[in-house]
């Protein structure tokens, strides 16, 4: 990639070539991701994976712009999409006024926000007031406390109509793209087919316009759980184990350092 991801090539891209997101946190993963994928999300999955929490309600928007701002130092190419906190977006005056924070405090390209047409008034109002806004629906992580847990979503018939209902108010809204998480393979697809936006599945199958993971799953370091829908493309827990084991073992045998590592 040797120009900047902009919204027009991500929309451009739907039905042509699939879009790759992956979530990064900091400048450094940042910077090793940027020249393979369209977009970086800064997600909200930070709060499980970067500070040890059992879900994601507890963030603020404090943390994400903290992080957000380190991505986006690094972040030369790939588009950068802001996650907005549980509880920053539960009216329209509230979701403008941390969604400005998003923008201002960050070089951040678009915010992302969960919920269906019962958050359409809202996506209007932010993008009437020029917020790129993602949609996210389907399974939705803000929601765990509320449901009882984690579920696949659109198991019936009824459940997938309302996600395609869901998805096509968000579109009318003016979202700008979809997040579809944890749903059956066919509905992502039906969704796919009903909307002219980019749709980016994770755990929703092969038939969106694109797919995202988190990164600590995908690398191998998140050792809690793993979903069913994550390929672990690196055993990244075993190797740190492994080189740091090797690290500690020759400081304390004073093989490290030798007379290469000395001045």
């Amino acid at each position: 990639m040797n120009k900047k991801v902009t919204l027009k090539k991500l929309q451009n891209m739907k039905g042509k070539e699939k879009i790759v997101m992956i979530t990064a946190y900091d400048a450094l993963f940042t910077s090793l991701f940027d020249n393979e994928v369209e977009i970086i999300l800064v997600g909200d999955s930070l709060n499980m994976s970067f500070a040890g929490k059992e879900d994601t309600l507890s963030v603020t928007m404090d943390q994400m712009i903290y992080h957000t701002q380190a991505v986006c130092r690094k972040a030369n190419h790939s588009f950068v999409l802001f996650d907005m906190p549980f509880g920053t977006y539960t009216d329209k005056k509230m979701a403008l006024k941390n969604a400005n924070r998003a923008y201002q405090e960050t070089r951040a390209d678009a915010i992302k926000l969960e919920g269906g047409k019962e958050k359409a008034k809202i996506v209007k109002y932010l993008t009437k007031n020029s917020i790129a806004v993602f949609g996210h629906i389907g399974l939705k992580p803000q929601q765990v406390r509320a449901e009882g847990g984690y579920s696949i979503k659109g198991k019936e018939e009824d459940e997938k109509n309302a996600i395609i209902e869901d998805a096509i108010a968000l579109e009318k809204a003016g979202a700008v793209a979809l997040i579809i998480e944890g749903v059956k393979p066919n509905v992502a697809k039906s969704v796919t087919n009903s909307v002219s936006i980019p749709t980016i599945g994770i755990g929703a199958g092969l038939y969106c316009d694109g797919q995202v993971l988190v990164w600590s799953d995908t690398f191998g370091f998140f050792e809690e759980f793993m979903p069913k829908f994550v390929k672990q493309y690196l055993d990244g827990s075993n190797k740190i184990k492994e080189a740091i084991k090797t690290y500690s073992s020759e400081v304390k045998s004073e093989a490290f350092p030798d007379d290469k590592y000395t001045y």
